[in-house]
């Protein structure tokens, strides 16, 4: 059985730039003696870096830019990682999509960097293009059900197998999470079920009435799967 991961991501909900964002910090912090087999990993709007890492330091960018440093204004150069207090990124999730020749440039800088890269997959086909690049991790989501509240583990359970398979088909060695309408401890444990090696979840933790009571619901569900 490898780690369980959970990244959550804080996108730019108005609750990322308010005191949930460290409320959750603070809980990950917290929760991480209770685990024994489970990373969380917070994905941070990027002017948050710096305020996040005082509290907690398993963080990741939400998106890098597949440009060289240099004169690039209101772009975020990958290559820029190397000098930033966190371990890895996101990239391409179905919010930010690159076209294939991006996503490979922002994946070879990323790890040039020693850093981690989670590539983002709207589909089973996609993912397995992407695993091609031997991203760190692949997280596959149907962006039809990302923040709507039903679980692709529940709604679309074939999306995980066949994403799993595809990925794994290519390169056992990478991880593939599960994402898009992960709400519930339960919706966790059967991504983990269908294969998943851990989910991606957004607003059920980062928009929860209690965000430190779910992101420990979802996180224990993990460790005990």
């Amino acid at each position: 059985m490898g780690e369980r991961i959970l990244i959550v991501n804080y996108k730019a909900y108005e609750q990322a730039f308010t005191e949930n964002a460290t409320r959750i910090a603070e809980a990950a912090k917290k929760l991480e003696p209770d685990l024994s087999n489970t990373r969380i990993i917070l994905a941070v709007p990027a002017p948050l870096t710096y305020k996040i890492i005082e509290i907690y330091d398993d963080i990741y960018l939400q998106h890098v830019d597949p440009v060289p440093m240099g004169a690039h204004t209101g772009f975020l150069p990958a290559k820029a990682i190397n000098h930033l207090p966190v371990k890895g990124t996101l990239v391409n999730h179905s919010e930010h999509k690159l076209p294939y020749r991006s996503i490979a440039t922002v994946v070879e800088d990323v790890k040039a960097a020693g850093k981690e890269v989670v590539a983002c997959a709207d589909t089973p086909g996609e993912a397995a293009g992407l695993a091609y690049l031997k991203p760190t991790m692949i997280a596959v989501e149907p962006p039809e059900l990302i923040g709507t509240g039903i679980p692709v583990s529940k709604a679309k359970p074939e999306v995980i197998t066949a994403g799993v398979h595809a990925v794994h088909r290519i390169d056992p060695s990478i991880p593939v999470l599960a994402g898009a309408g992960i709400t519930s401890g339960e919706d966790a444990s059967r991504a983990i079920e269908l294969g998943a090696g851990g989910v991606l979840v957004a607003s059920a933790i980062v928009k929860a009435g209690d965000p430190v009571e779910k992101l420990r619901e979802i996180a224990i569900a993990l460790d005990n799967s």
